[in-house]
């Protein structure tokens, strides 16, 4: 795991404990950690407004947390190689919020 003075660390804490969204963008990462998904497949899995979804998916996505596979509308979603090499952390803000196991 990157070391404790990252500022990264930081955000991520902040993007997903220190915010009102925050539940909200740790169920997307965990959802999209299992499989890519596009916005209205995430909306559908997770019970939730389409635009609520785009919403935190282009929060995610401006800090570097997920990504686009493709162009165009319908395109499916990933997690980062950032969100993969912090995933520790993420798990820990999860079992924080109440959305994980262990």
């Amino acid at each position: 795991m990157p070391k404790t003075r990252d500022p990264l660390r930081l955000i991520i804490k902040w993007l997903l404990e220190g915010t009102r969204g925050g539940p909200m963008r740790g169920r997307i990462l965990q959802v999209l950690r299992e499989r890519p998904m596009n916005i209205n497949q995430l909306a559908k899995t997770l019970n939730i407004n389409y635009k609520t979804v785009m919403h935190h998916i282009e929060i995610l996505e401006e800090h570097g947390l997920v990504r686009k596979l493709a162009r165009g509308y319908g395109a499916p979603y990933t997690l980062t190689a950032t969100a993969e090499d912090y995933w520790e952390l993420i798990e820990e803000a999860l079992k924080n919020l109440g959305l994980s196991e262990g």
